[in-house]
């Protein structure tokens, strides 16, 4: 792709100078999107566009189809609705500029007014001597003309092709920017469900932690080494490790739906990620590389150049108005007629033809609109000096958002490393915390404590790695940059360690809303 400003471009020919630099797509370097679903996704395509479930069970989630992030970009590049409009759009682009490029070629109609046409009636005349004259028409007539036509001399016509072929070259530069926004949100929502599935293993954690703690509690309470207060601080814990889970649970089946929209599956499956939450990798550019990469790799760039050709040819096209139009024209007509008709034909009942060619060559030219064509063309001048100015806001926001990403991703790789040292420490200081409980030597409070701050440790630890993988695909988008290095895949035992994760969470039943806040009232 040619870089998004060339001075010397804008100094080149007469042409160039009159419309200004006018970039075109390199297919080479845009990864085209997917046509057809993967192996194994066939069973998922998109539903018709215009079909509307009318039964419930046509609703009813029967499916949960685990999918990983390769497989959600292909079935978003698939289905996805909204790239399928926006290609619809390349195509009516490409069909208005065909409309265009018509104007050099010639007009051939054909007109056929009587195809055929029978008069029949009766004329009566009286003359001055007072003679009456009485008279029958019964007339068939068959007559058609073909003329052509071709514009020797159209001064709207080049200008008016330059703009459609602009528009046509900025629709497919709006599809490129749209199938890479696609990608981006379809990652970005992956890591949404990633992280939800993460809050609801953190959730249940929290909970089985508690349940742990308050039967501790309760058998010290009822050995009589503990009193009530400790079993109620306990329950309170458990309450919020209870409300936890239940805001993950939610979000989590939030994050699934949002996707399975995205990604447009049938009605009745609902998408699950089937990896795991992790850093997705390390960005190897420095911040100057990928701006001066988001530079040269972003579209909207070669989207506001085109605005201002497409300006500069709609100006052109204004003036053409004012200026002499010069067409050729040639036509051909013929008639014939049979039957009696007075007024027309001097004998009754005759019959004949009739034959015209024509050809010739007529110019129109408007010579005073009252400064109507100047006027316009100098708005669309106006209007591509504006669109200079959108260029020069839109390099600067597109440095902003690289600068943006670059500064969050560092931000969160520290977080990443600062909350993994909270976990681990909070972890510790739980343990210290339940044999200090166990012991004798302390309170259920502190335990109560050190449980809420390892719950909220992980919660600050799986969003630091979530917003840490949105980031750098943020970056991949803005820079057209995939210089990241994978990172080590962990070694993990093949058998799960035992521990507090072995108390079952057992499914807490939905009460009422009314009966919910009667009971915390009281």
């Amino acid at each position: 792709m040619p870089p998004p400003l060339a001075p010397e471009a804008l100094r080149g020919d007469s042409t160039t100078k009159l419309r200004g630099y006018r970039p075109r797509l390199n297919p080479t370097l845009v990864t085209p999107a997917a046509t057809k679903l993967a192996p194994g996704l066939e069973n998922l395509p998109a539903p018709a566009s215009l079909a509307l479930p009318v039964k419930p069970e046509q609703v009813r989630i029967t499916e949960f189809r685990p999918l990983g992030l390769v497989e959600v970009e292909n079935l978003a590049e698939v289905n996805n609705p909204d790239l399928k409009a926006i290609a619809s759009q390349v195509d009516q682009a490409q069909s208005n500029l065909r409309a265009q490029i018509a104007q050099w070629y010639p007009n051939l109609n054909l007109e056929a007014n009587s195809l055929p046409s029978f008069t029949t009636g009766q004329a009566r005349s009286v003359a001055n001597n007072g003679l009456t004259t009485n008279a029958a028409t019964d007339r068939w007539d068959f007559g058609a003309a073909i003329t052509a036509q071709w514009s020797l001399i159209n001064p709207q016509r080049v200008p008016t092709i330059a703009a459609a072929r602009d528009q046509f070259e900025k629709a497919k530069f709006q599809y490129v920017i749209a199938l890479r926004d696609l990608r981006l949100q379809a990652a970005s929502s992956y890591f949404d469900l990633q992280q939800s599935d993460d809050q609801v293993r953190i959730g249940q954690e929290s909970v089985r932690a508690s349940i742990v703690s308050l039967r501790d509690s309760k058998a010290r309470f009822q050995a009589g080494v503990a009193t009530k207060l400790e079993v109620l601080e306990a329950e309170t814990q458990l309450s919020r490790d209870q409300q936890l889970l239940t805001n993950s649970l939610a979000a989590q089946a939030i994050a699934r739906r949002t996707l399975a929209a995205l990604l447009d599956l049938p009605q009745n499956v609902t998408p699950t990620a089937k990896d795991p939450a992790r850093v997705f990798g390390i960005w190897q550019p420095s911040l100057q590389e990928s701006i001066i990469a988001a530079y040269t790799f972003r579209e909207e760039l070669d989207q506001a150049l085109l605005d201002i050709s497409i300006a500069n040819s709609q100006a052109n096209a204004a003036l053409g108005a004012v200026q002499p139009f010069l067409n050729i024209f040639a036509g051909f007509s013929g008639s014939i007629f049979n039957g009696n008709d007075p007024i027309i034909v001097a004998g009754p009942g005759s019959e004949g033809s009739n034959y015209d060619t024509t050809l010739g060559v007529n110019l129109s030219w408007r010579l005073f609109d009252g400064g109507a064509a100047a006027a316009q063309s100098r708005q669309n001048k106006q209007l591509a000096q504006e669109n200079t100015f959108r260029f020069a806001q839109r390099r600067d926001g597109i440095r902003q958002e690289v600068e943006t990403s670059f500064y969050e991703l560092e931000k969160n790789n520290r977080n990443i490393v600062t909350t993994s040292r909270e976990v681990i420490s909070a972890r510790e200081s739980l343990r210290l915390a339940r044999l200090r409980f166990q012991a004798g030597v302390t309170t259920q409070r502190e335990v109560v404590d050190n449980q809420r701050d390892l719950t909220q440790a992980e919660v600050r630890f799986s969003n630091s790695i979530t917003d840490y993988n949105k980031r750098l695909a943020e970056l991949r988008r803005r820079t057209g940059l995939d210089q990241v290095a994978g990172c080590t895949p962990q070694s993990l035992p093949a058998i799960k360690p035992a521990g507090a994760s072995d108390v079952p969470v057992e499914p807490t039943p939905l009460i009422p809303a009314c009966q919910a806040a009667a009971q915390g009232a009281v």
